[in-house]
């Protein structure tokens, strides 16, 4: 990939993230590449991505240094301008970004090299009955020990609007948006509709709508189940709900979920990763719904979901089970699969044939050392590469 232009989003708190950022600016000068950084912290205020995008000169490729809060920020700049996202480890989680910091100009190298993929991650936006504002006192208060709300969201010019099917709002959600009670003695009540049909009203502390990328973050620790980040789907979870039925419900991606504020309601918060956008009074909806952008991240190997999973949620094995030790591969690494099968998922393989390995040669069907250690380092192997 011939990169033009690079923008540069720096966890500032993080003193081994700004020494990354000049490993990232010295290779982007000796090939000539323009580096931004984009701080969405400066001039004392936020700004919208297309600011800030513009203001980076439309880099095509975004790389973000800092754990997964860095890379959304980055990732919602890179769905705006249409651009790759590449996420350098350097959090706790670790579930989103893909390179240890050690690595990132050999991973620079590659994608300038077209020895890369792109991973396409289903996005949310949304519409709501009027724009998203949040009140001046509401703001002051959760601005305290932090820095300033992003600002409201903007209207898409490029959308028709109107009462019946609301505004259409610049909004781009890479984990989930989320309405939550803003009175801590007051659940929000909420009718729930799947494609326009009303499914259920609920009184829960919170409501929310998830992509598969975000079904391993507030879903997840609400109850919610957890999806494959190749999958295309829209996960509704309640969270505490006053109700027999407290179970998630999975859309197809041509199904979107709107959340109407039931008048017995107080206000309801709307989130989206994270970041208050809003305040709903009773009456106001919103509709949350597959983008038509998607997030185009930058792969360097073969995706190995649900081993990090295994490894980043620390799961256990029965004690009856540990006695036979770890199991081996369920299928075989030392010859291709059989035709009905050809067109299956199998990353270890993947990764076999992506190095140019031939079959396994110390007598198992695992994945040789020198392979696992060159495909999935060490760093990967242990939880840390995204997801």
């Amino acid at each position: 990939m011939t990169v033009n232009g690079l923008g540069l989003v720096v966890h500032g708190g993080h003193a081994e993230a700004v020494e990354a950022a000049c490993v990232v600016r010295a290779w982007a000068a000796e090939h000539d590449v323009r580096c931004t950084d984009i701080d969405v912290w400066h001039d004392g205020g936020r700004h919208h991505s297309g600011e800030e995008v513009a203001a980076a000169g439309d880099p095509d490729l975004i790389v973000t240094l800092g754990g997964d809060g860095t890379f959304l920020r980055g990732a919602r700049l890179a769905a705006r301008n249409d651009a790759l996202v590449l996420g350098v480890d350097l959090g706790r989680v670790g579930f989103l970004t893909e390179v240890p910091v050690r690595s990132v100009r050999e991973a620079l190298d590659a994608i300038r090299e077209d020895r890369y993929t792109v991973d396409s991650r289903l996005l949310l936006t949304m519409r709501a009955s009027r724009r998203l504002e949040v009140p001046a006192d509401m703001e002051r208060l959760m601005q305290y020990g932090r820095g300033p709300l992003l600002p409201p969201p903007q209207v898409r010019t490029d959308c028709e609007q109107d009462t019946d099917w609301g505004v259409p709002l610049h909004v781009t959600a890479v984990n989930d948006v989320v309405l939550e009670k803003l009175s801590r003695d007051r659940q929000v009540s909420v009718g729930v509709y799947v494609s326009g049909r009303l499914l259920a009203s609920y009184s829960a502390d919170a409501l929310l709508v998830a992509t598969p990328t975000g079904s391993t973050a507030y879903s997840f620790a609400a109850g919610g189940p957890v999806v494959s980040p190749c999958a295309d789907a829209l996960v509704f979870t309640p969270v505490a709900p006053h109700m027999a039925f407290n179970r998630s419900v999975v859309t197809a991606p041509n199904e979107p979920i709107g959340l109407r504020v039931l008048e017995r309601s107080g206000q309801a918060a709307v989130s989206v990763d994270g970041q208050v956008r809003g305040v709903l009074d009773p009456g106001d909806w919103i509709g949350v719904y597959a983008a038509p952008a998607r997030l185009r991240v930058v792969r360097l190997a073969p995706m190995d979901f649900y081993g990090r999973l295994r490894e980043r949620m620390n799961l256990t094995d029965a004690p009856a089970a540990v006695a036979d030790g770890t199991p081996p591969p369920l299928w075989s690494l030392t010859s291709p699969p059989p035709g009905d099968m050809a067109h299956l998922s199998m990353p270890l393989l993947a990764a076999q044939r992506a190095q140019g390995k031939g079959p396994c040669t110390d007598g198992t069907d695992g994945v040789a050392p020198a392979l696992e250690e060159s495909v999935f380092p060490r760093h990967a192997r242990d939880g840390g590469s995204g997801r």
